[in-house]
């Protein structure tokens, strides 16, 4: 009898263990689409860096404003 019982409780423990195909897809497509997203997002990265290097930046300095005053003082407001 005591072996019957033992015998059950291994059956048992087998059978949680199976998991059926579904789930081997499901995570598979998870995995899939993780590493699919970033791929995407890494070359996206990529060609903004690419872009953003080819862009010229030039900054200007214009003249200091010079206030029609009295004084005649470079910069200063009145």
């Amino acid at each position: 009898m005591k072996n019957k019982k033992l015998d059950e409780l291994d059956e048992l423990r087998k059978q949680h263990q199976i998991k059926s195909k579904w789930y081997y897809i499901f995570w598979g497509a998870c995995a899939v689409a993780v590493v699919g997203g970033q791929l995407y997002v890494g070359f996206g990265y990529r060609e903004m860096a690419e872009a953003t290097k080819k862009t010229a930046i030039a900054v200007t300095c214009l003249p200091q404003y010079i206030t029609p005053s009295k004084n005649n003082k470079v910069g200063e407001f009145e």
